[in-house]
C-alpha cells in the first residue's frame, strides 16, 4: 500500500529550519545560501526524517539529492562520534547510483552538508584504482555512496560490511533498470538487514519503477513533483530541420553568435561524440567529450573543466551525462535525436535547473523526424519547428574550407564512395518488437555483464 502525496509548487512559506534538522546541518545549509526548500524537498524531508520509506519522482535539477541527503545526515547524528576506531564508524546509510559521475556528485553533496559534523562518508566507483577506496572503507564511514558493480567488488574483497545499514537510497532508479543493474541490486539487497528505511528516486514513475518500489520498499509515501514524462515549463524547446552535413556548422553558429558557454551537446554514439568534439575544436570551439570508453580520470577532468566554465561545449552520450549537475547551463543541443523518447526528457533536464530558464534545441533530418514525433507523443507537446540560417563563412569552416586550404576530399586523388553502413549510427528498426530480439545470455559467476561493467566494475 502506498500513500500518494500531491506536491505543492509554491513552498515559499516553508524554510529548512521548519523541519527540525540538526543545528550542524542547518548551518551547512545556510552556508550554501539556500533558505527555501524545493517542492520535492518540502515533501520528502519530513517524511524521511520520520523513518518512513519514500518513492519520489522528480526531474533533474529539482533538488532531489538534498531531499534524501539532509534527512539521512540528521538521523545519523545520533551515532556521530569522534573516535578513531573504524568499529565506531560502520556503514549505516548506503546510497546507490547508476553512474560514476552521479556518485561523485552525491558524495560532494554529502560532504558539503556534513562538514560541521563528525560523520564520515566515502564514495566508491569503477574506473579508478581500488586501493585508496579499500583504505577509506577500512577506516570506517557512516555514509557510503557507490555504484553497484564496484560495491560488489569491495564486498567480494571483504573491504566493507553492510550488516548495519539502516537506510538505503536508490538514486535515479530508472537509469539503474535501463543499464541492467537489477541482478546486482538483488545481490546487494541480500547483504542488507531486512529492517531498514528505503528511499527511491526516479525521474519518472514507470510501471517497472513501481514494481521495483513494491519489491524493495515498505508502504512508501509516493511523491511526484512533475507529471509523468513532463518537461520543465521553464525550458524553451525548438527543433530545426537540416541535413546531417549541416549540423556541426549549426552548433558552431549557435555557440558563437549567441555567446553560449557551458552548452551540452548530445550524440547517440561514443565514436560520434569523440569525433564531434575534435571537429568543434578545429572549428574554434572550446569543446571536450565524455563517454563510456574514456578513462574515469579523463572524464572527471572534462567535467571539472566544464563546471569551471573553461569549455564552451561538452559533447556527451546519454549514459555519460547522467547525473551531470551543473548550475546555469543555458542550453542543451540534441545533435542526434535519441532513439528512446524518455531519454529526451532526461537530456533537456540538464538545463533550466532549480527554476532557472533554459533552452533545448534539437536538430533533425528527414530520417530522424519519426523520433521527434515519438518525443512529442510522450511529452504531449508539439515542439515548435524553426529555421536556422547559418552564415556561409561558418559553413565553409565546418566543411573544411579555410582560406587557401582546399577541402580534404578534393584534389587529384579520387575517393571511392563510402557505404553508409560504415559510418551511420545503428538505428533500431521501427518494426522490431522485444520478442524478436535475441535474449541476453546469462553471465556466469566468473563473468560480468555489460550492464555491470557500465556501473563501474574495475
Amino acid at each position: 500500500m502506498t500513500e500518494t502525496i500531491n506536491t505543492p509548487t509554491d513552498t515559499s512559506a516553508v524554510t529548512f529550519s521548519d523541519f527540525g534538522l540538526h543545528p550542524s546541518i542547518l548551518s551547512a545549509i545556510a552556508a550554501t545560501g539556500y533558505t527555501t526548500p524545493t517542492p520535492i524537498q518540502a515533501q520528502a524531508i519530513p517524511i524521511a526524517m520520520d523513518g518512513r520509506d519514500v518513492m519520489g519522482a522528480a526531474q533533474t535539477g529539482t533538488g532531489k539529492t538534498a531531499a534524501f541527503t539532509l534527512p539521512i545526515l540528521h538521523r545519523l547524528m545520533q551515532y556521530a562520534n569522534t573516535s578513531a576506531s573504524p568499529a565506531r564508524h560502520p556503514v549505516r546509510a548506503l546510497i546507490l547510483t547508476p553512474t560514476r559521475e552521479l556518485a561523485d556528485q552525491v558524495s560532494d553533496s554529502v560532504v558539503q552538508y556534513s562538514k560541521s559534523t563528525p560523520l564520515r562518508s566515502t564514495v566508491v566507483f569503477g574506473g579508478v584504482d581500488i586501493g585508496p577506496q579499500r583504505d577509506a572503507l577500512r577506516r570506517g564511514c557512516e555514509v557510503l555512496i557507490a555504484t553497484p558493480g564496484r560495491l560488489l567488488d569491495h564486498v567480494e574483497q571483504k573491504n566493507v560490511n553492510l550488516s548495519q545499514v539502516g537506510v538505503l537510497v536508490l538514486d535515479e532508479a530508472d537509469r539503474m533498470l535501463d543499464m541492467g543493474f537489477l541482478p546486482d541490486l538483488d545481490r546487494i539487497m541480500r547483504l542488507l538487514p531486512a529492517k531498514r528505511q528505503g528511499l527511491l528516486f526516479s525521474a519518472t514513475f514507470s510501471n517497472d519503477i513501481r514494481k521495483l518500489g513494491r519489491t524493495y520498499l515498505t508502504q512508501p509515501a509516493e511523491i511526484e513533483v512533475a507529471a509523468r514524462n513532463a518537461t520543465a515549463e521553464n525550458v524553451t524547446q525548438i527543433a530545426y530541420p537540416m541535413s546531417s552535413g549541416e549540423k556541426r556548422a549549426a552548433v558552431v553558429h549557435l555557440v558563437k553568435s549567441r555567446g553560449f558557454n557551458q552548452v551540452i551537446v548530445f550524440s547517440n554514439t561514443k565514436i560520434g561524440t569523440s569525433r564531434l568534439a575534435r571537429e568543434l575544436v578545429r572549428d574554434g570551439v572550446k569543446a571536450e567529450s565524455i563517454h563510456g570508453d574514456k578513462s574515469q580520470i579523463d572524464r572527471m577532468k572534462a567535467l571539472e573543466a566544464f563546471k569551471a566554465g573553461e569549455l564552451e561545449v561538452l559533447v556527451a552520450t546519454d549514459v555519460a551525462a547522467r547525473g551531470l549537475d551543473v548550475a546555469g547551463v543555458p542550453c542543451v543541443i540534441n545533435y542526434d535525436l535519441p532513439y528512446n523518447a524518455e531519454d529526451y526528457v532526461h537530456r533537456i533536464g540538464r538545463t533550466g535547473r532549480a527554476g532557472a530558464s533554459g533552452e533545448a534545441i534539437a536538430f533533425f533530418t528527414p530520417d530522424e523526424e519519426r523520433f521527434l514525433l515519438d518525443i512529442e507523443k510522450l511529452i504531449k507537446l508539439k515542439i515548435p519547428r524553426g529555421h536556422l540560417s547559418v552564415p556561409a563563412p561558418v559553413r565553409q569552416v565546418s566543411a573544411g574550407v579555410r582560406g587557401d586550404r582546399r577541402p580534404y576530399s578534393s584534389g587529384a586523388r579520387t575517393s571511392k564512395p563510402v557505404d553508409d553502413f560504415f559510418y551511420k549510427p545503428y538505428v533500431p528498426s521501427a518494426s522490431s518488437s522485444p520478442s524478436e530480439l535475441p535474449k541476453p545470455r546469462v553471465a556466469s559467476a566468473n563473468k560480468r555483464s555489460v550492464g555491470v561493467l557500465l556501473g563501474g566494475r574495475h
